[in-house]
């Protein structure tokens, strides 16, 4: 196979992603299992860091315009050809109807996406696969439709929760224009998704996991003892279902004798209410915000750290994780951890067994905190068995073999 002239054209909203290091890890064991592919990015990257995973990735990166009024010549040029094409009647209707039902710019411009996507995509592309299932997967149903070509998509939290069920439906149908399969990275999405599709052996359960191969091995931890500073950190975009506003709540509960400090690592719009929330409650002194950082830099963090928060919560919109590879990742490192019992987090830590669920009340948040800071025995047990459970259970591989062999089915039938 000539890997200038790849059979999968990859969907991805915006490459590279500080926050997408699960779409990364995806990508580069897909080449390492022999797929040749492109990737097309519906946006342009703005954090100003890289992952050294995105430096591994051989893949061409091209760029779709992520407006369209700013590349017309591109956008016209690219409709002019679409219009030549066998499917663009067909996808042009397809994309009406939609229209009808979600009057939006982004509508909009998802078809010119499309339009200027089937037009440049090589003459070798056999197929599509697009992560997460709203806007990167109508992208790639409508240029797939032009082109006569299958796709399929990888949904994982937002997609799932925030789309409307109309559009996952017909997204899902096994008709010729619905999704030649999809995968989702939680067992409580697949279940939300089997039920939606018309044909339930569509939707497969692959797991991220974690390449371990990639973190260095965890420190042999010498364990706080219970009058000791305790070291919290989080690491998690400052968006509504993160649920750090409660956090900051139950951090102003602490117990006065309790020596704390809390490290937050990661970008989002909602940074300066929430620092405005920490000054309010009079904790702000003791919380450091570092703000986006590399894998490297996460990882030395959580590996001077006691305690890894990740309170997460449903937003008013129904947006929610999925199963946070942070979770893994911070028990890759033999760090405890405290979390909530939203979606799939308990797939992955069956509370008092392998770190905390709590309740995402601040008050709950405190208790557990405390619970953790004033037993380090057990909390040094649950951080063992999450290590042992990510090992056993969360590896990598199987995931990207099933994938791959998703992915050769769906390009072999094209």
């Amino acid at each position: 196979m000539n890997p200038a002239r790849p059979p999968l054209a990859v969907l991805v909203k915006g490459w590279p992603r500080l926050s997408e290091t699960f779409i990364a890890q995806e990508l580069v064991a897909l080449e390492a299992a022999g797929h040749a592919f492109e990737i097309w990015s519906l946006r342009y990257p703005t954090d100003v860091k890289r992952h050294p995973l995105h430096d591994r990735l051989q893949a061409q990166v091209n760029y779709l315009p992520e407006y369209l009024y700013q590349e017309p010549e591109r956008v016209w040029r690219a409709r002019e050809t679409a219009q030549t094409l066998p499917g663009y009647a067909e996808a042009r209707r397809i994309w009406r109807a939609d229209l009808r039902r979600d009057l939006s710019r982004n509508r909009i411009r998802r078809f010119g996406q499309a339009c200027v996507l089937a037009a440049e995509m090589p003459e070798s592309v056999l197929g599509l696969y697009a992560h997460f299932l709203h806007t990167p997967s109508s992208v790639a149903r409508y240029a797939a439709i032009m082109r006569g070509l299958p796709w399929s998509f990888s949904a994982h939290a937002k997609d799932i929760w925030t789309s409307p069920d109309w559009e996952i439906r017909e997204k899902l149908s096994s008709t010729e224009y619905g999704a030649s399969f999809g995968a989702t990275c939680t067992a409580f999405g697949a279940k939300h998704l089997r039920e939606m599709s018309d044909d339930p052996a569509r939707i497969d359960l692959i797991y991220h996991g974690l390449d371990l191969s990639r973190f260095p091995a965890p420190p042999e931890r010498i364990w706080r003892k219970a009058n000791d500073p305790l070291r919290l950190m989080s690491v998690g975009r400052l968006v509504e279902k993160k649920g750090f506003d409660r956090l900051i709540e139950a951090l102003a509960l602490l117990p006065a004798d309790l020596d704390w400090h809390w490290t937050h690592i990661g970008g989002g719009g909602l940074g300066d209410l929430l620092q405005g929330m920490a000054e309010d409650a009079g904790v702000a002194d003791r919380i450091t915000w570092r703000g986006a950082c590399d894998q490297p830099e996460v990882i030395e963090a959580m590996r001077q750290s006691d305690i890894f928060v990740l309170p997460s919560r449903v937003a008013a919109d129904g947006d929610r994780d999925g199963l946070p590879n942070v979770l893994m990742e911070a028990a890759s490192q033999r760090l405890p951890i405290l979390s909530t019992p939203v979606s799939a987090i308990p797939e992955f830590i069956d509370s008092g067994t392998h770190g905390l669920l709590s309740e995402d009340a601040p008050k709950a948040l405190a208790a557990a905190i405390c619970d953790l800071a004033n037993d380090p025995g057990k909390t040094a047990e649950m951080a063992e068995a999450a290590l042992m459970r990510l090992r056993q259970e969360f590896g990598m591989d199987p995931g990207i073999a099933r994938l791959s062999e998703r992915l050769n089915a769906m390009l072999n039938g094209a």
